[in-house]
This record gives structure tokens, C-alpha cells and sequence, in this order.
């Protein structure tokens, strides 16, 4: 006889937040859970995951596993059908269909059949192969010269979630456990055979699987504002003084600054030939105790950085112990019962919960109420647990950092480590170790961090800039790696510099010149005016589970460009990424870039609106880099008076892109508590061209509430690759055009940009908003074609000129007045589409215009060359 149970559709998103150790809610619901026989159960998790259990003893588990701790999800819709030996149960995506009564999984006894996608569908069997795994991430770039160790052996990533066959097998059989107290606690599965499987079918639509596997596996934690500020680190013996002294000098040359990472020197460390401990270790490889001849007063020390408001972090590896010369020895070694008498390390041990206990209690939490903010825990010692065969030690230290954070804090929990395994996209923020400093491994690491998304562990932090030379004699920090690295880095998940114990790898942008310098500083710029949009995207990143930094085919999977072009990623919703990293040529660098159909993208360093749906080479001078928004995009930004992400600034600027109308919305919540689950508000954005050729940009009432919301704001909009506008009007009412920079209400143009500035009223946050741009009408000269580009490098080709003749110059009346052509827009704004055609003209005339200055042939001949005009 059939039976058939029928589950209800439900569409509403689990968006509380539940907390990592707390998300263990493992039970699924009864519905959900078809038997088949004493030894076989389902469970219908999602329209595209079922977990599959055989169990030799029928004792199966209901426990969390390191990987799965939800099981409770809203039932989907599914069918449930018996008919003779053979169960059928059928989802919107699935039908699994297995052979009651015949025990463990075979090839012979169950299939799972994708129904959603008719062509190139899929029937898979146990046993199956996945043969176009997209790969997720591996734990360490340690010695890696891009993907190459140093014995040259390749790097294999592990396999992620994602294939192109459209589906994954996540086999969780070997899994630990958690236990039900009230701190988790790893436990061991029961004795016997058993398979549990949790199999994935989604075809080619990535992003449900990722939001599936966020619903079993737990969300990625949001991390606090400041991480996605500028961190600075290196390996170097700071004390006190130093640190005050690097920091006066970041607050001097005007670069903002959110995180002081203290490497492993903070406290007691070894010289290079210390003999090692008895557990291996180098001798203070480990260690608790601040170093008294570094920091006299760790609690004064650690008060001027909160007065500073940096975020400070210190360095740990915990494979020794309790060493007896630290400070807390006699106490942990008293609630421990251990025995002194031989002035032995207490052996440190990650399993025993009370060890641990003792340790957060005795040693860590004292150092974090005077003020250390989070971990950098850097264990790079041995792989397992020495109590439980097989537990991993980088997994389970991860897990109990992250864990007490949110257990004892009311501050947002977020933990700086190595990657552990999956699950670990639990614990935020990743460290990918000590790469070799080359344009090799600046070459790979998009990649690497775009894999990473496809387990979740999108929040890699990577050492920018390289952490050791190849040579172990050492080498030359490149100013042009250098510089490319920091632009890479400030469109990257984590924006770090670091690099080992070397006096040559002086990473300070103020120790570089000229046009290095101004290119690290308007990259460091560049990072701190998204911040609103990667907080933005951060939020969907906990709401769904798609990572800042991802690869082109979660929104073209069709497209095997998307594939191909492994290197480019986007980031965020709106904006394309083309890494640079390959020396310059004659001044400018080239990279191809695929840009997707669908939409036109403006190419924001050089002011050019291109085509969808083609692939390109572009080249781009050292101050440039290849990033490219979507026409018409919102970016809420902000402006270039932020020193650090402490708090929520009363002015925000919304970035206007060309090319169309659109909508975007900003997130915002207190930035580092851990009610955002509840606490927490948008604004909306809205842009829409009218019949007459004006644009229209309408600001809604911000919705929702958190701790410290500001009541009111000014919006500043500056409205890219734009025409001169005949008048703005705000709600109705007409906006002054001031020629000077805007400190208040009012309106102007910038000839450099090509882009119009307005500063509205500062108003209610409760108050829409509607703003007006009204342009001349008539013919138009077009503007995002590249003039932003000529400007640019025909004032830094006549600035070099001088010099490079090595002459004294009268330069000619015209090529004069085409250079300051920018300048003229501002002053002479009724004279706009003469100047720009006149420009145009003048500009494929210079090889005629220069020709009276009598030039060297090689001056002239890299003058044009420069131009983009031969030569």
C-alpha cells in the first residue's frame, strides 16, 4: 500500500542570528524524516538537500557534527512514495529513489535524479565522481610561490561545494560531534557502520546551494565594521614607544588605520637557536606574558590605542603550554591540580575542558578586559589533538575561541586564524599564511580567494604585499609589486599588510615616493569610501552566503568565460575586479578583461562606459587599476574625512554611476554588538531618467532601529562621467552652484572627474529625500569614452616633459590650453560642450601642435607614445 505525507512550502528567511556554539539545533522535524526499514532514514532538508543515513546498529545521530548543526529547517514540499521494494521520494528539485531493505548505499540501491534542469540533467549513484569540482580552499600559503611550494609541487586545493556536474556528496560520516551541554563539547560518534550523507543537487543555480549548506552548516557570522578598515601588521619587535611613533605617523600623512596587529614578540620570546621544549616547540614559541622590556604598562599600552580608537590584536600559539616562567603558572597550576614540583610546562590540552576553561579564565580573558579586542591565532603546530585521535587542532581551536567570544562578550565575536576544515566558515576571518613575495603569488591569490567562497570561507586575509623572499638571502621590496599588491588589497575580503623579521620590508606607504606613494594612498582611500557598500554586502553575506570576493559564474554559470576568466572576481553586487599582475610596459600595464552581457559597465579609473558581453585588454597606468561598475550603479560611499570605522559618520556619499537608472539600498547597524541579528536598518536609493534627459535620484526613509542610530545625515551625491547640469533642485527647491569645494549645501562640477558634486541639507534620517539634475538640451558631446583618461595623461605627460627634455621649455599656446581643459569646465561651466569637442580636436593634433618645440626623437616619441597617439 502507498503512503504519502506531504510536507508545506514555506518562503519565509531565517534571518535571527543564533550564535555558532547555539546554532546547534539538530533535531529535524518529524515530518521531515522518512524511514525506510530499521537501518535507513531520509531527511528532507531542502528542496535540494536530503540526508541520506544507513546505520549498521539503527542508532543514528542526532547529535551536531563539526559541519551540520541545523537540521531543523521548515519543511519543504515533498512526496514520499512505496511501491513494491522500491521508495520514491520526490522534492520541487529531487527524486531519490532507494531500495528498501538492502541495507548500506550502493550504485545498485539508490539513485537521486535532478528534475529541475531538462537539459543536461543528471541521475547520480553512490560511487559517482565528481569530474568539474570548482575547488574551495586549502589551509595554508605558507612558502607557496602562487600556487607552487618550494619543493615544486602544486598546490591542490580541496574540493568545495560547487561543481558543474551540479552536485556535491557531503559526506559527514567521519565527522565529529558536539555534545548537549551548555558549552558544546566534542564527542565521538557511536561504535559501527554507518553512512551519512548529505546529498546536494542544485544544478547550475550556485548561490542556493550556498544559501542550503548556510542553512545545515550555519551562517557566516557578520564581522565587526572596523574589520573591513586597514589593518597594520609585521613581524617586527615593537615596543611601546614604536607602536605610538608608527601610529603618529599614519595620523601625519593623513592614512586611516582601524587595527594594530602585535605579532608573536609581545611577549617573551627565544633567540634562533633556542633548543626546543619538550613538546617540539621552539622554546617561547609560546607564550603569555607581555615582555616587560617591549611593554613596561600593557594596560597604559593597550588604553592609548582605545583613546586611538584602534582595534589591537596579539599573536598566539598555544602548542606549549604553561611555561613556569609565566606569570600565571602558580594559579593555572593550582586549579589544574598539577604538580610543580619539576617546574614542568603544564602540557597544553585543547580536548580537556577544563584546561581550557583555565585558560580563557587564568590567562586570556584578564588580557582582554584591559583592552585586547580579538586573536590572532596563528597554530601552526601539530595536525591533532593528542587526547582524541583525529581531532584537528586548528578546527577545534577555532571553534573555542570563536565560542567563548560569544559566550563572555557583548562585543560582536571575530577571530583572526588558520582554516580548519569545513565548518569553519563559522569563525570569520582566515589568515592565509607567510606567501613568497612574488608577482607569482600576487597572480594567484584572487583565485585562491575566490574558490574560498564556494566553502564560505570568504573572509581571507592575506599578508599584502608578500611575507618572505624566495632567496632566503633575502631580496628587494618592488615599489610596482608593492603598489599593485595594495591595490589588489583594498578590493580584497581582509585589508592587511604583513611580512616577516626583515629590515628591508618596510611596508609604510610614507617610505615610498612619488607616484608609488600617491597610488598606495588613494588605494588605502579607495578601501575606506566603499566601506558602506562591503558592509552592505557583508549583510548578504550572512543573509545568504554569497561572499564579497566571488567568482564570475555564480551569475553567469552558463557563460564558460565566467570559468575561464578565473582571476577576475566580483565585488560585491556591483562592481567587477580585473587584478593586475604584470609589470609595467612603457608606463602602463594590460590585463584582458571579460565583461558580462546584461548590462554596460563603466570603467571607473579611466572614465569609459563599455559594452556587456565581450572581452577586452585594457591597460592601465600605476595609479589606475581595472574596476569596473555596473552603468547606472548606487555605491553608497563614504567621503575622504573617515580616519577609522569607530563609528557611523553623519555624512555619506552615494556614487551615481552612468549608463541608466537603478536601486540600492545601504545597510547599517551599531558595527560591533551582536544584536545585528534584530538591530539593524536600510536606506534605500532610487535613480530614474526622465523623458527630458534629467535625472532623478530619490532617497527613501531609513527603516529599522539599532543601539546609537543617528538621527539625521547629509547626503553627498556625486554623480559620475555627468555633463554639466543646467540647475539641481532638492524636494522642489533650487540648489546653489558653488565654484569652490562643497563644506555645506550646494552644488558644483569637477573638470578632473567629470563629475558633478551635490551636498543636500542635512535632514532626518525619517525624511525622503528627491533630487533633480536638469541638463541642457540639444546634441551632447559624449564623456565616458575615455576623456577622464586624456585629461590625466595629458597633464602628466606635459609635467614629465619638462624634465625628461632636460631643457628649459615655452611650451605652445594650445597644447597650454588643452591641458588645463579640466580647469576650464569648472570656471567656464556655460562653455562645457565647446570645451570638451574643442579638446578632442586639439588632443589627435598633438602630434602637430609639440612638432615647434623640436624635440629629441626619443622624448617625442614617448610624449605621443604616453598619449595612446604612436610615436
Amino acid at each position: 500500500m502507498s503512503k504519502i505525507s506531504t510536507g508545506i512550502i514555506t518562503l519565509i528567511t531565517l534571518t535571527f542570528s543564533i550564535p555558532s556554539f547555539a546554532q546547534n539545533n539538530p533535531l529535524a522535524k518529524d515530518s521531515a524524516i522518512v524511514k525506510a526499514g530499521k537501518d535507513v532514514r531520509f531527511t528532507v532538508l531542502t528542496p535540494r538537500v536530503i540526508r541520506m543515513e544507513w546505520d549498521s546498529t539503527a542508532s543514528f545521530t542526532n547529535n551536531a557534527s563539526f559541519v551540520v548543526v541545523n537540521r531543523n529547517l521548515p519543511v519543504p514540499k515533498f512526496s514520499s512514495v512505496r511501491k513494491g521494494d522500491w521508495l520514491t521520494i520526490r522534492t520541487e528539485e529531487l527524486e531519490l529513489k532507494y531500495r528498501v531493505n538492502t541495507g548500506k548505499f550502493t550504485a545498485e540501491n539508490l539513485s537521486v535524479k535532478y528534475l529541475k534542469q531538462k537539459k543536461d540533467g543528471f541521475t547520480w549513484r553512490p560511487g559517482q565522481v565528481e569530474k568539474a569540482n570548482l575547488k574551495g580552499t586549502y589551509r595554508t600559503l605558507d612558502g607557496f610561490d602562487g600556487d607552487t611550494d618550494k619543493k615544486g609541487k602544486k598546490m591542490k586545493l580541496e574540493d568545495g561545494l560547487l561543481s558543474r556536474d551540479g552536485w556535491h556528496l557531503l559526506d559527514d560520516s567521519q565527522s565529529f560531534l558536539f555534545d548537549k551541554s551548555d558549552w558544546p563539547w566534542v564527542t565521538q560518534r557511536h561504535a559501527g557502520n554507518v553512512q551519512d550523507w548529505y546529498f546536494m543537487g542544485y544544478g547550475h543555480n550556485y548561490k542556493a546551494a550556498l544559501a542550503d549548506y548556510t542553512k545545515i552548516a550555519g551562517k557566516v557570522p557578520l564581522p565587526p565594521r572596523y574589520a573591513f578598515g586597514y589593518w597594520w601588521s609585521r613581524y617586527w619587535s615593537y615596543s611601546d614607544n614604536e607602536l605610538r611613533d608608527l601610529v603618529s605617523n599614519f595620523e601625519k600623512f593623513n592614512v586611516p588605520l582601524d587595527v594594530l596587529v602585535i605579532d608573536m614578540d609581545w611577549h617573551s620570546t627565544d633567540s634562533i637557536n633556542a633548543k626546543p621544549d619538550e613538546f617540539g616547540q621552539r622554546k617561547w614559541w609560546t607564550g603569555w606574558t607581555w615582555d616587560s622590556g617591549l611593554f613596561s604598562n600593557p594596560e597604559r599600552f593597550l588604553k592609548w590605542t582605545d583613546s586611538k580608537n584602534l582595534k589591537t590584536t596579539l599573536n598566539l600559539h598555544p602548542a606549549s603550554g604553561i611555561a613556569p616562567f609565566e606569570k600565571q603558572y602558580g594559579e593555572f597550576a593550582r586549579k589544574m591540580n598539577f604538580d610543580t614540583t619539576s617546574r614542568r610546562n603544564i602540557p597544553y590540552e585543547g580536548s580537556n575542558k577544563k584546561f581550557v576553561q583555565n585558560l580563557f579564565d587564568v590567562v586570556l580573558r584578564p588580557m582582554e578586559k584591559q583592552g585586547v579586542d580579538f586573536w590572532w591565532l596563528d597554530w601552526q603546530q601539530w595536525l591533532e589533538d593528542k587526547q582524541i585521535k583525529g581531532l584537528q587542532n586548528t578546527w577545534w581551536l577555532n571553534y573555542l575561541f570563536f565560542s567563548d567570544m560569544e559566550r563572555n562578550r557583548d562585543t560582536r565575536p571575530m577571530l583572526y586564524h588558520r582554516w580548519g576544515g569545513l565548518g569553519n566558515h563559522r569563525y570569520q576571518i582566515g589568515f592565509s599564511g607567510d606567501a613568497i613575495i612574488s608577482w607569482k603569488s600576487l597572480e594567484f591569490q584572487p583565485y585562491f580567494t575566490n574558490a574560498a567562497s564556494n566553502v564560505l570561507y570568504g573572509y581571507w586575509s592575506h599578508d599584502i604585499g608578500g611575507h618572505m623572499f624566495k632567496d632566503r638571502d633575502g631580496g628587494t621590496l618592488e615599489p610596482e609589486l608593492y603598489t599593485r599588491w595594495m591595490q589588489y588589497g583594498a578590493l580584497s575580503p581582509v585589508f592587511r599588510t604583513h611580512s616577516t623579521k626583515s629590515s628591508v620590508l618596510n611596508k609604510e606607504i610614507w617610505n615610498f615616493r612619488g607616484d608609488y606613494f600617491n597610488a598606495q594612498y588613494d588605494a588605502i582611500r579607495l578601501r575606506y569610501s566603499l566601506v558602506p557598500y562591503i558592509y552592505t554586502m557583508a549583510r548578504k553575506t550572512y543573509d545568504t552566503g554569497i561572499s564579497l570576493c566571488r567568482p564570475m559564474y555564480y551569475d553567469n554559470p552558463e557563460k564558460q568565460e565566467a570559468y575561464d576568466f578565473s582571476r577576475q572576481y566580483q565585488f560585491g553586487d556591483d562592481i567587477l575586479v580585473a587584478p593586475l599582475a604584470t609589470p609595467l610596459v612603457n608606463g602602463f600595464a594590460k590585463v584582458k578583461v571579460w565583461l558580462p552581457a546584461g548590462n554596460d559597465w563603466y570603467e571607473w579609473h579611466t572614465g569609459t562606459l563599455l559594452k556587456g558581453g565581450q572581452t577586452l585588454e585594457r591597460e592601465f597606468s600605476i595609479d589606475e587599476y581595472p574596476v569596473y561598475v555596473k552603468a547606472g550603479a548606487i555605491l553608497p560611499m563614504f567621503g575622504n574625512d573617515v580616519k577609522n570605522l569607530s563609528d557611523n559618520p553623519d555624512r555619506i556619499k552615494l556614487g551615481i554611476f552612468p549608463g541608466g537608472s537603478s536601486a540600492s539600498r545601504m545597510y547599517e547597524d551599531n558595527g560591533n554588538d551582536k544584536n545585528y541579528s534584530k538591530e539593524y536598518a536600510y536606506t534605500a536609493f532610487k535613480t530614474g531618467l526622465q523623458q527630458d534627459g534629467s535625472l532623478k535620484v530619490s532617497i527613501s526613509p531609513r527603516e529599522g532601529k539599532y543601539k546609537e542610530m543617528k538621527d539625521s545625515r547629509v547626503y553627498e551625491l556625486t554623480l559620475y562621467g555627468s555633463r554639466m547640469p543646467a540647475d539641481v533642485m532638492v524636494n522642489g527647491k533650487p540648489l546653489s552652484y558653488k565654484a569652490d569645494d562643497l563644506n555645506s549645501e550646494g552644488w558644483n562640477y569637477n573638470g578632473r572627474e567629470l563629475s558633478v558634486s551635490i551636498v543636500l541639507p542635512q535632514s532626518s534620517c525619517t525624511e525622503q529625500a528627491e533630487v533633480l539634475v536638469r541638463y541642457p538640451g540639444g546634441t551632447h558631446t559624449d564623456i565616458n569614452n575615455g576623456i577622464k583618461e586624456r585629461f590625466k595623461r595629458l597633464t602628466k605627460a606635459t609635467t614629465e616633459l619638462k624634465f625628461k627634455e632636460g631643457r628649459s621649455l615655452v611650451l605652445p599656446n594650445m597644447l597650454g590650453k588643452t591641458e588645463e581643459t579640466n580647469r576650464q569646465l569648472e570656471y567656464s561651466p556655460e562653455k562645457f560642450e565647446e570645451l570638451i569637442r574643442t579638446f578632442n580636436e586639439n588632443y589627435n593634433k598633438m602630434p602637430e601642435i609639440i612638432k615647434p618645440l623640436g624635440l629629441k626623437k626619443e622624448t617625442e616619441s614617448w610624449y605621443l607614445g604616453y598619449l595612446g597617439l604612436g610615436g
